[in-house]
């Protein structure tokens, strides 16, 4: 249902359906919140010897106290309600009792609420036992960086590209790689919408951004090359591994574009 239209110049510009209205932005707001909590109770309890099931467990009871639904919970195919990345695993670490947590792993809990019908998607990394080796530690610093720098270059009226592009000239200045093969994406009214949003690329490129869109930007940062693949031990075909096996980081918030920059909904 989501599609865009060419300006005479070939840029791409959104279609009314992809500019939310101000009650279903108020809508994914109030998700924003419920997400927002979990996360929060996620901190709480990250430790040596947890395992990444316990988390889940938490997520999952803290959406039913909330009158919310785990977006991720059996989304095609997907068997948990949160994904858990750990040192290595890029996205979409599938929550299990014998993944459990050590002294210095890196790990990474992505959690999208459905609230009365409206998406938020946001995710945080964690360093276990609050320490860990100088370059994952950097890692992980510079991975919100690149969030920070991607929502500074999202302004009213440029593009996509624009975000991509300033997030690659951060990452290059460390010798980090900036994963292709997944991307931020429009939200809201369902989980994945457009514009896909990468996290590389040249300004001007890309769909405009205009106010009333929401999307998010979550750029999943490699200490060493930008490839991954599908681990083939993982019997869903979901967790996605880093090419070369070196640790990845990755900090993901949902955003509303306004009149003069973007608004975080999962604060």
């Amino acid at each position: 249902p989501y599609t865009t239209l060419f300006r005479s110049k070939g840029k791409l510009v959104p279609t009314r359906d992809l500019i939310k209205t101000p009650e279903q932005i108020e809508g994914i707001r109030k998700s924003g919140v419920v997400n927002t909590g979990c996360l929060d109770a996620v901190a709480e309890i990250i430790r040596p010897g947890l395992n990444t099931q316990e988390i889940d467990d938490l997520c999952m009871q803290y959406c039913k106290d909330n009158n919310a639904i785990p977006a991720c919970l059996n989304y095609e195919g997907y068997p948990k309600s949160v994904c858990t990345s750990i040192n290595e695993v890029v996205c979409h670490g599938i929550p299990k009792e014998e993944d459990v947590l050590e002294e210095g792993d890196i790990i990474n809990v992505d959690m999208t609420t459905i609230v009365d019908g409206y998406y938020a998607d946001a995710s945080r990394m964690f360093i276990v036992g609050g320490k860990t080796t100088p370059e994952k530690e950097q890692l992980v610093r510079v991975a919100k960086e690149c969030l920070e720098i991607g929502m500074e270059a999202a302004k009213p009226y440029s593009f996509v590209g624009d975000i991509g592009h300033a997030i690659e000239k951060h990452c290059k200045k460390y010798g980090y790689g900036v994963v292709r093969d997944l991307c931020g994406h429009g939200v809201g009214i369902q989980f994945h919408e457009e514009p896909e949003v990468l996290h590389y690329g040249h300004r001007g490129t890309g769909m405009l951004l205009v106010p009333g869109m929401v999307f998010t930007i979550e750029p999943m940062i490699n200490m060493g090359t930008y490839k991954v693949f599908i681990d083939a031990d993982d019997p869903y075909g979901w967790e996605v591994i880093t090419g070369d096996e070196k640790p990845s980081a990755q900090w993901e918030h949902t955003l509303v574009m306004t009149e003069t920059g973007v608004e975080i909904l999962t604060h």
